[in-house]
């Protein structure tokens, strides 16, 4: 049996998303998720300042959604980039 190349499939990479509870992107984001039963963590920046800070050193802003797919960051709710990082059609 031939082995697959070492490609981590979607449900295999970290995906994790910087976000507030009335963002509205950040909601379809999450619903883009739930939609292709991608695993995630939501770090909600409302929370602590450490998170915020967390989210403007690895994006260099403060605007959410922040998407981070194993160390690509995703500025925003973007579909096709989402698609791309994680591997799917």
């Amino acid at each position: 049996m031939k082995k697959s190349p070492a490609l981590k499939k979607s449900s295999e990479k970290k995906v994790k998303i910087y976000t507030t509870p009335t963002c509205t992107y950040c909601h379809l984001a999450k619903e883009f998720f739930k939609e292709n039963k991608v695993k995630y963590e939501v770090v909600d920046v409302t929370k602590d300042q450490k998170f915020v800070d967390e989210l403007m050193r690895k994006s260099g802003q403060l605007g959410v959604p922040v998407i981070e797919v194993d160390s690509e960051i995703i500025v925003g709710f973007d579909r096709e980039a989402l698609k791309r990082a994680l591997k799917l059609k």
